[in-house]
């Protein structure tokens, strides 16, 4: 049974960061690429970032790019995501998924990801 497990959110000041990490199991992880997407309230859930399979190749949305680092341990079954100088705008559930891919182009649709984490709240306060 494939679990994707996020961990690392909370309250945080603007201008303040936040590690959010995802552990994953039941899969084989390298055969996947990783995604962060994020859902705000009354919004839908929105593409962050993603990380091909080997690490390599990283895709981020305009939006967070220079603030937010995708990573991710092979080795650990865990993807990371550091999140600098964070707005308000950034508070929303984060979620990790997994989409089986070996090429080096991320996907940023949401119905292309196979497996899905549950969530976790990261709350930006001004």
């Amino acid at each position: 049974q494939v679990q994707l497990a996020e961990s690392g959110g909370g309250l945080v000041q603007a201008g303040g960061s936040l590690r959010l990490s995802c552990a994953a199991s039941g899969l084989t992880f390298s055969d996947y690429a990783m995604g962060w997407f994020r859902q705000a309230p009354g919004k839908e859930r929105e593409f962050v970032v993603g990380i091909s399979w080997g690490g390599g190749f990283t895709s981020y949305v305009d939006s967070v790019k220079g603030r937010f680092t995708i990573s991710r341990d092979n080795a650990k079954n865990m993807v990371y995501l550091q999140m600098n100088s964070l707005k308000r705008e950034d508070t929303a559930v984060y979620y990790c998924a997994a989409r089986r891919s070996h090429g080096t182009t991320i996907i940023r649709l949401v119905d292309q990801y196979d497996y899905w984490g549950q969530g976790t709240q990261v709350t930006v306060s001004s």
